[in-house]
C-alpha cells in the first residue's frame, strides 16, 4: 500500500483518490459526500480521530463507514474493529478533507470542546496555556499534541493512570483502566520519548536537567469546566525516563460520593452487614487492607457517608485528601511543613473527635497513637497495605506495637480487592476446558448447573471483555477466642479454622460465586485471588 501511495503522491488529490480507488476496489469519499454522513464519536472518540486521521460515519441508511486516508493498514483496521461491533465498510478520503472534516465537527461538539489550563498544586495561574481541540491538531509542536490528547483520552476512556513507558523501539503509551494495563498508543520515533517526558516535567514543575534520580510532582488541568488533578512520578530506567501519571477527578468522586454506600460498592450478604456493625461500635479500630489500589479509602469513605448523621465528630487525616465529605473536618498531610501522620493524629485527638479516619498506617508512631486513640473512646478508621487479613496481624507485629494493645483495640479487618466484571453488551455462554478448571483447581461439577460467561470484546469494553468493577471483601471479626490465639502466637491455619467456624467467608469463596452467577470469569478470579 505503502509502495501504491508513493507512485501516485505526484498527482492531484481527486486523481489519486480515484486511482487508489481503482487499485484496492474501495470507494473514495469527496468532503461533500463525507459531510451528508453523521459521526459516531461514541465509538471512535473524537481524540483518537484527531490522532490517526480517520473517523467512523453513517450514512443516510443507517449503513457506517470507516474512512481513512489508508483503511487497509492492518493496524488501524486492527484498532477500529475491536471498537466498532457490528458491520462497517471502509472507504478513502483524502488526508486533507478528512482534516477540514474533523476541524468542522469540533465547532458543533459541544461535549468534545475542552479547555486545558495547566496550573501547579490544584491552583489556575494567571496566563495559563490554553488548549482546544482544533489547537490539538493544528499545534505544530508534535510533542505538545500529543501529551495534551493524551491526558484528555486518558479521562475521557476512564483510566485511573497514564504510563509512559521508554523501549528500544520507542515510546509505549497505556491507561490503567479497571485495574489493568491497556496499551493506547505507541510512538516509534525514539527522538521524541525524551521531548514528552520533558513536557510532563515542565507542566510539573520539575527539574528537566535531572534524569539519574526519581522525581514526584503534580499539576491540575481543567476539562470542560472539571479540575482533574495529575500526581506525576518520573522514573529513570534503562532505555530513559519512565513517568506514570495518576489521574483524580476530585469533581467526579465529590458527585460520586453523594450516592457512595456499600451496597453501590458490590459489597454483598453477610460481608455488608459484619462493616456496618463494625463501624458503628463505639470505640475500638476498624482496619482495611489491600494493595494499592485496591479501593481501600473509597471503602471507609461509603462506611462514613452511611454513618455521618451529624450527631458524631468525625475527623480525617490524609495523603492526599480524594474525597470531599460535607462536615466532616478534613486535614490534608503535609510534610514538607512538618504536619506527618502522627503529629496530625495526636493534635486531632485534642480536638474532640468522635471518629476518626487515618489514611494510612506507615510507621510505628502512627500506629501506636492510632491504637491509644482506639483505646480511650474514639472509633478509629485506617488502612494498611498487606496481603490478607492475617498478614495484618504480623505488620504490626513488625511495627513494634505492643500486641495485647493493639488486639484489645481491634474490632475487626476488612481485606479487599477489586474485580473486574464481565461486559454486559459482549457476554456470552462460556465453557471453560480441562486446562482452566485444572488452574482453576475446580472439578467439572464444581461449575456443573451454573452459566458461565465471558466477553467477546466490543466497544463499550475496549475490546477486553470486561466492564467496571465491584468490591470482593472477606471480613474477620476478633472475638476473645481468636484474640488469644493471636497472642499465643498461634499458626495461621489454627486462626483461619476458628475464623470459618464463625462464619467468616473467604476472598476465594466470593469470587468463585460470582464466576457461577456470570458476573466475571475464571481467569479474572485467577488473577485477583489465590487457588486454595
Amino acid at each position: 500500500m505503502f509502495l501504491v501511495l508513493q507512485r501516485l503522491s505526484g498527482q492531484a488529490p481527486e486523481r489519486l483518490m480515484v486511482a487508489l480507488a481503482e487499485h484496492t476496489g474501495l470507494p473514495a469519499l469527496g468532503l461533500a459526500e463525507l459531510e451528508m454522513m453523521s459521526p459516531e464519536f461514541s465509538v471512535l472518540g473524537y481524540t483518537d480521530c484527531l490522532q490517526r486521521e480517520c473517523i467512523l460515519l453513517v450514512d443516510v441508511r443507517g449503513v457506517r463507514w470507516f474512512v481513512s486516508n489508508d483503511p487497509l493498514d492492518e493496524s488501524m483496521y486492527t484498532w477500529a474493529s475491536y471498537r466498532i461491533s457490528g458491520y462497517f465498510r471502509l472507504a478513502f478520503s483524502h488526508p486533507l478533507e478528512l482534516r477540514s472534516l474533523l476541524t468542522r465537527f469540533e465547532s458543533h461538539q459541544n461535549a468534545l470542546t475542552q479547555l486545558v489550563q495547566l496550573g501547579q498544586g490544584g491552583e489556575q495561574q494567571s496566563g495559563a496555556e490554553e488548549i482546544s481541540l482544533a489547537s490539538i491538531a493544528q499545534d505544530d509542536s508534535q510533542v505538545v499534541r500529543l501529551v495534551n490528547s493524551t491526558l484528555y483520552d486518558a479521562q475521557k476512556s476512564g483510566a485511573s493512570d497514564i504510563h509512559f513507558e521508554n523501549t528500544s523501539q520507542g515510546l509505549l503509551v497505556k491507561y490503567r483502566i479497571d485495574g489493568v494495563l491497556t496499551p493506547a498508543r505507541q510512538l516509534p520515533d525514539v527522538s521524541l520519548t525524551e521531548q514528552v517526558i520533558s513536557r510532563i516535567k515542565v507542566m510539573a514543575e520539575l527539574d528537566i536537567g535531572e534524569k539519574r534520580i526519581p522525581q514526584d510532582g503534580r499539576f491540575s488541568v481543567t476539562i470542560q469546566a472539571r479540575e482533574i488533578d495529575f500526581r506525576v512520578s518520573i522514573m529513570p530506567g534503562l532505555f530513559g525516563e519512565d513517568a506514570v501519571l495518576r489521574i483524580l477527578d476530585k469533581q467526579l468522586l465529590t458527585s460520586e460520593l453523594s450516592q457512595l454506600s456499600l451496597d453501590v460498592l458490590g459489597i454483598e450478604g453477610e460481608a455488608r452487614d459484619i462493616i456496618r456493625r463494625l463501624a458503628n461500635q463505639p470505640y475500638g479500630m476498624l482496619l482495611v487492607t489491600g494493595p494499592t489500589g485496591s479501593g481501600k479509602t473509597t471503602s471507609l469513605y461509603a462506611t462514613l457517608s452511611e454513618i455521618n448523621h451529624g450527631d458524631d465528630k468525625i475527623i480525617t487525616i490524609e495523603d492526599p485528601v480524594e474525597y470531599q465529605l460535607p462536615g466532616v473536618l478534613q486535614i490534608p498531610v503535609n510534610e514538607r511543613k512538618g504536619l506527618t501522620f502522627a503529629r496530625g493524629l495526636r493534635s486531632i485527638l485534642r480536638h474532640d473527635p468522635d471518629r476518626i479516619l487515618v489514611g494510612e498506617i506507615r510507621d510505628q508512631e502512627t500506629a501506636e497513637i492510632a491504637v491509644q486513640a482506639a483505646l480511650t473512646g474514639h472509633l478509629v478508621y485506617t488502612t494498611v497495605h498487606a496481603n490478607n487479613v492475617f498478614d495484618v496481624l504480623s505488620r504490626f507485629r513488625h511495627m513494634g506495637v505492643d500486641p495485647y494493645s493493639f488486639v484489645t483495640a481491634l474490632n475487626g479487618i476488612v481485606a479487599q480487592r477489586l474485580l473486574r466484571l464481565t461486559c454486559v453488551h459482549c457476554a456470552v455462554p462460556f465453557v471453560p476446558d480441562d486446562e482452566l478448571l485444572q488452574a482453576s483447581g475446580l472439578s467439572r461439577e464444581a461449575i456443573e448447573g451454573h452459566s458461565l460467561t465471558r466477553g467477546r470484546g466490543c466497544a463499550h469494553c475496549r475490546g477486553t471483555g470486561y466492564k467496571g468493577r465491584r468490591a470482593l471483601t472477606e471480613v474477620l471479626v476478633l472475638t476473645d477466642s481468636l484474640r488469644e490465639l493471636i497472642l499465643q502466637q498461634a499458626p495461621i491455619t489454627r486462626l483461619k479454622e476458628l475464623a470459618r467456624a464463625n462464619g467468616m467467608c473467604f476472598m476465594r469463596e466470593q469470587a468463585l460465586n460470582a464466576v457461577r452467577k456470570g458476573q466475571t470469569t475464571l481467569q479474572e478470579i485467577n488473577r485477583v485471588t489465590f487457588v486454595e
